[in-house]
């Protein structure tokens, strides 16, 4: 996995809710992003910037967060994040420490790999999951899971449960979806000319 580098700044948490909700509306409306690292002796509420969260939130790869939290520094993965429901903006993100030899879990890109048969055939290919849930040790986390369809016939699919991945373990029902070959017009009318030559 990559890394990135996030700084932040630790926050006070107010015993009463009303003074706790007008803290985290003034947090947000200076551009701040309240945030929770849970995983370690205790939870440490702190704050980091909407431009600091920009690179980690808006891609397509997964990261190992080095987190600068007032000069402490710890390894962390994302775990959660909250959008505002109309603006979209971040709301609230909780990261998770990283222990050596302590798995994690964490959703990781599927990446699928080679010309399936069934394409060749006239067939459309789609992907139905974009990311799959791992557990693993964090070193053994890749940056994508690569899915080889190169066999993949008119109407197959991949399963989570034909997956098998080096370290990993997959978290997802066994029987979902992965990626599919879906029969077109165009697939139908060739098998339909097949069928009629034969």
């Amino acid at each position: 996995m990559k890394s990135i580098e996030i700084k932040g700044t630790a926050r006070e948490i107010a015993e009463r809710s009303s003074v706790q909700s007008k803290a985290l509306k003034t947090i947000r409306k200076n551009n701040g992003v309240p945030c929770v690292l849970y995983g370690g002796k205790e939870n440490i509420h702190f704050t980091v910037t909407n431009e600091a969260l920009r690179n980690l939130v808006y891609t397509p790869n997964i990261y190992v967060v080095n987190l600068n939290i007032d000069g402490k520094e710890v390894k962390a993965i994302m775990q959660d994040i909250q959008f505002h429901p109309v603006k979209d903006t971040i709301l609230h993100v909780d990261f998770l420490e990283i222990t050596d030899g302590k798995p994690i879990v964490i959703e990781v890109p599927v990446q699928m790999e080679g010309l399936a048969e069934g394409v060749k055939a006239g067939g459309k290919l789609t992907l139905q999951m974009r990311k799959l849930k791992v557990k693993a040790l964090y070193e053994k986390v890749p940056e994508k899971l690569v899915v080889n369809v190169a066999h993949l016939g008119l109407g197959k699919t991949v399963k989570v449960g034909e997956l098998s991945y080096e370290g990993l373990e997959l978290l997802n029902a066994k029987d979902a979806v992965v990626c599919v070959v879906k029969l077109t017009r165009a697939a139908r009318g060739l098998a339909a000319a097949a069928q009629g030559k034969k």
